[in-house]
C-alpha cells in the first residue's frame, strides 16, 4: 500500500491512465515538484530558458506575466519592473 502524501492521486492515476503504479507515482512526483516551484524560481528559470531561445526581454517579461497567471497555484501579479528586479536583483 502507498503510504505517500498522494497515493489517492497516484491510484486514480494509474487507474485513468493503465500506467503501472511506480510510473504513476513518478509521474504525481514531477508534477507536485513542478508545481512547487516559488514564484522567483519559475521566473527566473523561464527567464533563461527564454532567452536561451533568442526572445528579447520585451516578449519574455509578457510571456513570463501569462504564465504566471495561468499557473494552478497563482501567484501576485508582478510588474514588469518586478520580475527584472526578480532576475537581476
Amino acid at each position: 500500500m502507498d503510504r505517500s502524501p498522494h497515493a489517492e492521486l497516484t491510484l486514480h492515476i494509474a487507474a485513468s491512465t493503465g500506467l503501472p503504479a511506480s510510473t504513476a507515482s513518478r509521474v504525481v512526483a514531477d508534477v507536485v515538484a513542478y508545481f512547487s516551484e516559488t514564484t522567483d524560481e519559475f521566473v527566473r528559470r523561464r527567464h533563461a530558458e527564454l532567452q536561451r531561445r533568442g526572445h528579447r526581454n520585451t516578449l519574455i517579461w509578457a510571456v513570463i506575466s501569462a504564465e504566471l497567471a495561468e499557473r494552478p497555484v497563482g501567484s501576485p501579479e508582478l510588474t514588469e519592473r518586478q520580475l527584472r528586479r526578480i532576475v537581476y536583483g
